[in-house]
């Protein structure tokens, strides 16, 4: 553990997850925009992040597995020495741990920033989540679960195709297939189950679209930005679209089926007149501090709704451009941040 020297000790603590990736320290910063006052403990299992430094404390995850016993009472001994009110999910990972242990958290006056029960279910898996969308009579992007190359082009048509893991997100473990020893490669390599799919839309039709969703299919937004990714899946550049008349109506007729709760990402490909649902993350996504700059603020939002129990105000979203670069964060031996 990890704190700074509080000039307070009666602020709200807020504890923050995955704050060693761009996600997590993307909901600190926005945190420190809403000028709220607050404490906020950031948590991850690496401590040898900026992330870190971000926060006024720091907690290292437990060596445990999430589903050892051991691991909850981890987070119970956090929420009682920090008297954190409010945990606000970075990850995959955590938001699965937490939305397990809801009534655990309940019973400590500790407050989760989480999705539906159903909306994290459904989405947890791509081929069944597809699935869902066809039943739905929603476009869905054309998918296979080939055993062979022929099979996949007799399936999906000609290459290339996309192999995605059935679990993960961004654009991890995805990979672009031209021919037969791409399948077999890369269908071996592969550590977890796959699917394949068509290509739609082109890569300057790509986009992803926060929503912060009140349930009952009401949200607010959307903040569309047309977006270029880097070679690990995250957003590299982003420019908002004010009004896209397709993106915006499917956008609705997705909410209004799976009413979303909370910090929503919607990802698309936009090809004609039709609008590809690619995944919907239901939580926080890495692209959450660029809609912070926008206006969008997902992070202040998700105080009002889940700890002050109110509506967010409706945000006022602003046009604009935004690249993400590297830069160097320094730490010299004998001094502390």
């Amino acid at each position: 553990m990890r704190c700074k020297v509080l000039g307070s000790h009666d602020r709200l603590s807020i504890a923050v997850t995955g704050v060693g990736a761009i996600i997590g320290q993307g909901i600190v910063r926005s945190l420190r925009a809403s000028n709220r006052p607050f404490r906020v403990v950031g948590v991850d299992r690496n401590s040898k992040t900026p992330g870190t430094h971000l926060c006024d404390c720091f907690e290292a995850k437990t060596s445990l597995n999430e589903s050892e016993p051991g691991y909850l009472e981890f987070w119970c001994d956090l929420v009682r020495r920090h008297q954190v009110k409010l945990v606000l999910p970075g990850l995959d990972v955590d938001v699965e741990f937490l939305d397990a242990h809801r009534d655990t958290f309940k019973a400590l006056g500790c407050e989760l920033a989480l999705n539906t029960r159903d909306l994290i279910s459904q989405t947890r898996d791509k081929w069944e989540f597809g699935l869902l969308l066809e039943r739905a009579g929603m476009p869905s992007i054309p998918s296979a679960r080939p055993k062979s190359w022929p099979e996949a082009l007799a399936a999906l048509g000609p290459a290339p195709l996309l192999l995605k893991p059935l679990r993960g997100n961004g654009s991890r473990g995805i990979v672009k297939l031209h021919d037969l020893i791409d399948f077999e490669y890369w269908s071996q390599r592969s550590a977890d189950p796959w699917m394949l799919q068509q290509i739609v839309g082109s890569d300057d039709q790509e986009y992803t679209v926060g929503v912060f969703g009140l349930g009952g299919g009401r949200f607010l937004g959307p903040l569309i930005m047309r977006r270029r990714l880097s070679t690990t899946g995250n957003t590299l550049e982003a420019e908002v679209v004010l009004h896209h008349t397709t993106l915006e109506r499917s956008i609705a007729t997705i909410c209004q089926r799976f009413e979303p709760l909370g910090p929503t990402n919607l990802q698309f490909r936009v090809e004609g007149d039709t609008a590809y649902l690619l995944e919907i993350n239901p939580r926080f996504s890495s692209s959450n501090s660029l809609r912070t700059a926008f206006g969008f603020n997902e992070a202040s939002m998700a105080i009002d709704l889940y700890l002050e129990h109110r509506s967010p105000a409706v945000p006022q979203m602003r046009a604009g451009h935004a690249w993400r670069y590297a830069e160097d964060f320094v730490v010299h031996a004998g001094n502390s941040v």
